[in-house]
């Protein structure tokens, strides 16, 4: 498809304006946020014409339903403090379960990053996914994961400023080869990500962010496709461009690997608290 640079950058800012306004929106308006994404599973019936392969089906499935039934409703009784059944959405397992939805939307991409050959991209995935911090470790009394103690009742998951770039550099070069059409809407989605929480200063928020552009992101493509026609980036696919892109994510998420590994087993031996900022540290 034959698109002017023009409407690739009128687009491209325009999205992403709009979803780190969502974001915002979502993050201080939680009874919108839960209502919304519970709705959007209403949504189903159309994404049979939208949805093709397995990986389309996971990554729809893995992603709305945990932002609708766990995301939402946790955070509403964390910050209202409900009684009843409500006290079923503050316990532990609800961390547990959203750290391994983050865990297998990483795994996912790396078996697809595999299975198309796109192999250093895919050790880059594996060594995303050895160093997503846990929600708690035995032997280290830090929590990594959990919910604002105030208004507007964030889910917050410390994650370093450096984890959350590599994230984006290697989901970047996976959609690349994954699938190059839509490579120019997923930059929206993953700078809106990347920017949220260095614009507030709080890398915790990033996982937040990434769950809610992702979340529409993939509503919008499970019920109608309006990328193709606004913004289809199927010509920039480049095999060269692609190979060089995983070598060099490799590089770089093998020295943070190691960094993370080191700092875990020394602070498992030594009794020490990882050097990353924990739910202890929250000030709000």
């Amino acid at each position: 498809m034959d698109i002017p640079i023009w409407q690739y950058i009128i687009s491209m800012i325009a999205y992403t304006a709009f979803l780190l306004f969502f974001i915002e929106f979502n993050r201080k308006h939680p009874k919108f946020a839960a209502i919304f994404w519970i709705s959007s599973l209403f949504t189903f019936p159309l994404w049979k014409g939208n949805l093709f392969g397995w990986f389309r089906w996971a990554k729809t499935v893995s992603v709305l339903i945990p932002t609708a039934l766990i995301v939402g409703l946790a955070r509403i009784a964390h910050l209202y403090k409900k009684e009843g059944w409500w006290k079923f959405f503050r316990k532990d397992w609800v961390l547990w379960a959203l750290y391994m939805v983050l865990f297998l939307n990483i795994f996912e991409a790396t078996l697809k990053d595999f299975g198309t050959g796109n192999y250093f991209n895919g050790i880059a995935g594996v060594i995303l996914c050895i160093t997503i911090p846990w929600p708690h470790y035995k032997g280290i009394k830090q929590r990594f994961w959990g919910f604002s103690k105030k208004a507007p009742g964030d889910l917050l998951v410390y994650t370093t400023f450096a984890w959350n770039f590599l994230y984006t550099t290697w989901n970047l070069a996976f959609v690349f080869g994954e699938n190059a059409g839509f490579f120019a809407s997923s930059i929206c989605i993953l700078m809106a990500a990347e920017l949220y929480p260095i614009i507030k200063g709080r890398p915790e928020l990033y996982v937040t962010a990434r769950i809610y552009t992702l979340a529409f992101h993939i509503l919008l493509r499970s019920t109608y496709d309006i990328f193709t026609p606004l913004m289809d980036s199927t010509s920039w696919a480049n095999d060269n461009v692609l190979y060089i892109w995983g070598v060099i994510n490799m590089a770089l998420h093998v020295p943070y690997g190691i960094w993370w590994i080191t700092k875990y087993y020394k602070s498992k031996k030594e009794g020490i608290p990882l050097p990353l900022k924990s739910m202890e540290s929250q000030t709000s």
